[in-house]
């Protein structure tokens, strides 16, 4: 079931932020008016991945440099090893929506 989260407007171009969604912190990419939820969780120590840095579809934890694919949630550069989850983002007229 999706959850709605904000307004497009609440993410600009080349942003993120992460919303609580069932008890769970899903960041949401704004990657050239399109968006992509992945947990916010870094799978290396734990860090918020929203508060890193987001170059075209990798997204790099501010902790410790690993970079992940926010399409995909696949590890590009470690030190982390697994991938975060990924969620479905909707745009459903000026809200979004995030659903697993």
């Amino acid at each position: 079931m999706a959850t709605r989260i904000g307004k497009v407007t609440d993410i600009g171009a080349g942003g993120m932020r992460a919303f609580n969604v069932g008890g769970r912190k899903v960041a949401v990419a704004n990657v050239a008016g399109r968006f992509y939820g992945f947990d916010d969780t870094c799978t290396h120590m734990g860090c918020s991945l929203a508060a890193g840095d987001l170059d075209g579809t990798t997204v790099t934890c501010a902790c410790h440099g690993s970079e992940y694919d926010v399409t995909t949630g696949a590890v590009l550069e470690g030190p982390a090893e697994d991938p975060v989850n990924t969620w479905a983002v909707q745009v459903d007229g000026d809200d979004l929506t995030v659903g697993p």
